[in-house]
């Protein structure tokens, strides 16, 4: 049950170097090791691509010729540990090799979504805050005090400022969810900031790539876990017999995560029919010609109607994408949130709208109210944890596309796939934190990118007379290509 809390209160950053260098003193066990639930870790090894670009751009910075921004890919919630594996110990070893003179700390601040703080605990807000970091509502409007400090940090702070553009991590190594304009955004206002105190500094923008890929392929481990969804869905429980045929194993592997989504979705689109009384379509009703961007398309020839065959996957994608479109409707239509946006813009709004249900922006202090108040906030905080759940179902599957797998079978595509549908089942099991299981030790791969010049753009726009948010927009869009081209 959720009970009704006092409003959120910002958490100033408040960085010490103590704290920080414990962290890096404990990093290898972090790095091993298991410590908290939503924490995986298991990498046994750290690959770092053109290191030489950020260590110079961080010397540019402390000579103070540049500012930057770090934008970096964010598949999952280890990366964390990865980026402070860079700043610790790559950097400083890259240094030494160009004897580029860094003094202690090398570090980075950066922008931390306030929900984590919610479902993890108050003491990641305090771990957070001494490290540098600046909590953001994500589904404001406009947090001002988080933007407000962040802008302020970016042009005066100690340390280059760290982004995840797609807002929050999608499961995916080769995927990028689309992104968010707050890096681009807080790139420009640090031009204009810059100008009108008169200095001198550059801006730029680094787009960083974080992949994983397992050393070994523990098809064993894969197996276990998918006989497990299987029982927990209902399914006959398989397993593989000979392992020594990958491509056997591979096919074997594909059906059943097939039979297991079909599985799934017919349970879940049962479950929203007869519950919340809603309509869905069968794949047969559905317009084929509106389905174009989906892979399902009509065409004529010769006066005759042609239907390109639909595949399995392409039928699964399609009633997922409807799926999740209606459980972002049921949770719209209960807290009576306008339907607009993409799918991640709609998410963002819900959890703030829920978090307004919990987190009382009118109660000062939870404690000073009356039972009698106190039991109505907690009612209707129980009700927005409620109706939140439909909206975690659907941010769950957000990368999730039709032919992840089938275009590129390699073990770490069935890994992210068959974790998404793990946490996708705990979560309706009513775990809120699950344990997600890991599957084996991993490499991570962080790959520098090509420095995109906010301050060259910002010059183009101003001679071409661009409108700020469209330089913004052309900002984003070229960080989003950058950041797809870095996939390995």
């Amino acid at each position: 049950m959720s009970y009704a809390h006092s409003k959120l209160k910002f958490i100033p950053q408040k960085f010490n170097p103590i704290i920080l260098k414990i962290f890096h003193w404990l990093l290898p066990i972090f790095l091993k090791f298991r410590f908290r639930p939503w924490l995986v870790a298991g990498i046994a090894k750290i690959k770092v691509i053109n290191p030489e670009i950020i260590t110079e751009l961080y010397q540019q910075f402390k000579t103070k010729k540049i500012r930057f921004i770090i934008a970096f890919r964010h598949p999952e919630v280890d990366d964390a540990l990865s980026l402070i594996y860079l700043f610790s110990r790559v950097i400083p070893d890259t240094a030494k090799q160009k004897n580029i003179n860094l003094k202690y700390p090398i570090h980075y601040h950066f922008i931390y979504d306030r929900g984590m703080t919610i479902w993890a605990g108050n003491w990641l807000g305090w771990l957070f805050s001494q490290g540098g970091g600046i909590p953001i509502h994500r589904g404001k409007p406009l947090d001002r005090t988080a933007l407000k400090t962040a802008r302020e940090l970016i042009i005066n702070g100690q340390f280059p400022m760290v982004i995840a553009p797609e807002g929050a991590n999608n499961g995916h190594s080769e995927i990028v969810s689309i992104l968010e304009p707050g890096v681009a955004q807080l790139g420009v206002w640090c031009v204009q900031d810059l100008l009108k105190e008169n200095r001198q500094e550059k801006v730029l923008i680094l787009p960083l790539n974080i992949q994983y890929q397992y050393i070994n392929q523990p098809w064993c481990k894969l197996d276990q876990l998918l006989s497990e969804l299987e029982k927990d869905s209902g399914l006959e429980v398989k397993s593989i017999i000979d392992y020594s045929d990958q491509e056997k194993v591979i096919n074997f592997c594909y059906e059943r995560l097939l039979i297991l989504s079909d599985q799934m979705l017919t349970k879940m689109e049962i479950f929203y029919q007869r519950f919340y009384h809603c309509q869905i379509p069968q794949f047969s009703d559905f317009d084929l010609v509106q389905l174009k961007d989906e892979r399902i398309t009509q065409r004529r020839k010769d006066a005759k109607i042609e239907v390109i065959e639909v595949s399995r996957e392409d039928i699964l994608i399609s009633r997922l994408n409807t799926l999740l479109n209606i459980a972002l409707e049921v949770a719209e239509n209960y807290f009576k949130i306008e339907k607009k946006g993409n799918i991640i813009d709609r998410c963002r709004r819900l959890e703030e709208a829920s978090w307004n249900y919990i987190y009382r922006e009118d109660i000062e202090d939870i404690n000073t109210i009356s039972a009698l108040e106190r039991g109505l906030a907690d009612w209707i905080a129980e009700e927005g944890e409620i109706r939140i759940k439909n909206m975690r179902l659907v941010e769950s599957f957000v990368a999730v596309t039709a032919n992840y797998i089938k275009e590129k079978p390699t073990f770490e595509r069935f890994a992210e796939t068959t974790l998404i549908l793990f946490d996708v089942m705990a979560r309706i099991k009513g775990k809120k934190t699950p344990k997600r299981p890991r599957l084996g030790n991993r490499i991570a791969i962080l790959t520098m990118g090509n420095p995109l010049s906010v301050t060259e753009a910002f010059q183009e726009a101003k001679n071409q007379q661009i409108k700020t948010k469209d330089l913004v927009k052309n900002l984003t869009n070229k960080l989003q290509k950058a950041l797809e081209n870095m996939s390995l």
